[in-house]
This record gives C-alpha cells, structure tokens and sequence, in this order.
C-alpha cells in the first residue's frame, strides 16, 4: 500500500479497512473500520483532514483533498463512483457521490442523498437529506434520492466484502 506519512501528519486506518496497493493515502487521514480505498484513488491529506467513516468505499480514480480550513468529510456507508473529486466538503452518512461528479468548498450533502453522475455541485451548496444533485451546475431535486437508500445500504456491504476478499486474495502475479 502507498500510505504515507507527511512531516508530523500520520493516517489513521482502522484495521478491518482495506487500501488497494495502488491507493494512495497521504497525511492527515482518518479510515473507519470496513472502508475500502480502490485502485488509483488519492486521498491527499497534506494541507486539512480527510475522514471517511465506517463501510464507506472511495472508488477507483477518485480523489479526495482538503484546504486548511476545509476538512473534508465523508460518513459512514457512503459509496463514492469512480472518478470522483472531493474538495473541503462534508458528506454525511449513506449518500452516493457518483461517478465523475465533482462535490466542492462548503457543500454538505446531506444524509441518504445522492450526487449524480458528472454533477458538479458547486461551492456553498446544501443538498438536502434524501435529495438528489443532478447536472452542471447540479441543480437540486428534493426527495429524489430517497428511493435510492437500499441500493446504497447493498453498495456499501457489498464493498465491505469486497474488500474483505481483495485482502484475502488478491496477489500480484508479475
């Protein structure tokens, strides 16, 4: 695994979570227990806190930064799509960032929310719990995400045994 120390800044990784050997987790970064980190994604915590809470998957490619003022915070049984770009914000517990959005300063999206696809939500915006964020800028559809709440619950464990299987099996082969 690429985890790096930054001067004083140490991750912190629970345990049970499990980091790709192509991740990279740098500096001040927290991982609960049963978050998984895949292939090509940075969590780059040299400037503010990174936490991602328990059973929270950051997908392949994504990256994940804070400012010096801006932690960035991502809850528990959270799945985060591939390509995605987290910047000083807060995510609460069982949203869906998708894939290639673009989630920046200040927003929170609130619990069991969804950011769709390629959105780009842009700095101070509030995504409601249960809501959905959709387009460039996202524009904010009330109550749309909440129909998508078991499919979060289901991504979530099933990257929680993804992971568990990737730390059992997984083995270079060059």
């Amino acid at each position: 695994m690429a985890i790096y120390a930054l001067d004083d800044q140490v991750p912190t990784i629970d345990p049970a979570a499990y980091v790709h050997p192509d991740a990279v987790v740098i500096g001040n970064v927290t991982l609960g227990a049963d978050t998984t980190i895949w292939p090509g994604a940075v969590l780059r915590g040299d400037y503010g806190r990174i936490t991602v809470g328990p059973r929270t998957s950051i997908q392949d490619g994504t990256v994940v930064h804070a400012t010096a003022e801006l932690a960035t915070t991502v809850g528990a049984g959270c799945v985060v799509g591939h390509i995605a770009h987290l910047e000083g914000c807060t995510v609460e517990d069982g949203c869906l960032i998708g894939s290639g959005s673009v989630v920046l300063h200040r927003v929170v999206v609130g619990a069991g929310a969804v950011v769709g696809a390629n959105a780009v939500v842009t700095d101070d915006t509030i995504v409601p719990p249960g809501a959905m964020a959709l387009g460039v800028p996202a524009k904010i559809r009330p109550d749309a995400g909440a129909a998508s709440a078991p499919f979060i619950e289901l991504g979530s464990a099933l990257y929680v045994e993804n992971g568990r299987r990737y730390r059992n099996g997984l083995r270079r082969l060059d």
